[in-house]
């Protein structure tokens, strides 16, 4: 991982208690932040922070503007990772609206309000649908084709616009498919990864909808942490928007595949519908642009990333 040093800085990271979040406050931490975490508490979880990591809790919603104001107030940095994920946003459109729009500009306000020193925004592969063009780079124009979609990509034009009309120092990143450990298959809206794992582990078939045959661009937890922490602070990073991936794509059969080694046993999954949020064939990021800009590239491959994660979730059954 990169050095980074946020010695002395005071970090607020909205969505700070989730599986990225979690782990990115964890990391912010150890590079010398004083780090506060606002969460509503609605898919994240506190035990998803090591104990004896030192840190502020703030419970409550990005919706909420006088709490935001407040904290960013008192923040030199802020990570913006507070969204309704997309089966939530699929089910109750308007909670979508309001958290992940208006949530973001509430943020927003109170970074043009009272200044800070950088802002990272976290946005999604999903508002790309189905592209054109493979890998896809940042120029690729947006097909929205859910709920999430369409307000992630509506928050990154408020992030333009508030750094274009305002001088807000935002960046943007586009996250493809992050796993790794925290992503509790408990929780019904984490990824796929985690659920085939929990699901091997105890002797039962992992569901696949469709085919399988639909890919992804699986993004290991530190190098994407790593990556957001570098956009928060860096200068060339403003105003920006960054494919967050690996530039591998991997179908879920393959994954499958990979998986069965690393448990040492013949999986055979089940084919099952699809879901309305299944409308994405192919995914696969052409990262050159954060590679070139910030220096960044990522250092875990799928199998070490999945290896890891196996070690982690089996290492929580105790």
């Amino acid at each position: 991982m990169s050095e980074i040093n946020l010695s002395g800085k005071k970090v607020l990271i909205t969505g700070g208690a989730g599986f990225v979040g979690s782990n990115l406050t964890e990391r912010a931490v150890k590079c010398g932040a004083e780090v506060t975490v606002l969460d509503d508490l609605f898919t994240g979880t506190l035990d998803n922070i090591t104990k004896g990591i030192n840190y502020k809790f703030v419970e409550g919603t990005v919706t909420d503007n006088d709490i935001v104001v407040k904290l960013v107030k008192e923040a030199d940095y802020v990570a913006h990772l507070a969204a309704r994920n997309i089966i939530v946003s699929t089910k109750n459109p308007r909670n979508d609206f309001e958290v992940n729009i208006g949530g973001t500009l509430n943020v927003l306000l109170a970074a043009r309000d009272h200044g800070i020193d950088g802002m990272v925004y976290t946005s999604s592969a999903s508002v790309y649908g189905n592209p054109r063009i493979l890998p896809i780079s940042e120029d690729e124009k947006p097909h929205t084709f859910s709920p999430y979609s369409v307000s992630k990509l509506a928050g990154e034009n408020y992030c333009h616009a508030f750094f274009e009309t305002y001088g807000v120092p935002v960046a943007m990143v586009r996250y493809s498919n992050i796993y790794g450990p925290k992503q509790n298959p408990q929780n019904p809206y984490c990824g796929v990864i985690s659920k085939f794992i929990e699901a091997i582990d105890q002797g039962v078939s992992p569901q696949i909808h469709g085919d399988g045959r639909q890919t992804r661009d699986y993004t290991y937890i530190d190098d994407a942490v790593d990556a957001t922490l570098m956009a928060m602070i860096s200068p060339r990073a403003e105003g920006e928007v960054f494919n967050l991936g690996t530039g591998s794509e991997t179908s879920v059969v393959e994954l499958i595949t990979i998986l069965s080694k690393l448990f040492d046993k013949e999986i055979i999954p089940e084919h099952i519908d699809r879901r309305d949020i299944d409308n994405i064939r192919r995914r696969v990021l052409n990262i050159e642009k954060i590679r070139t800009r910030l220096r960044w590239q990522p250092q875990i491959g799928l199998d070490v990333g999945l290896k890891r994660t196996v070690a982690w979730f089996l290492n929580q059954k105790g």
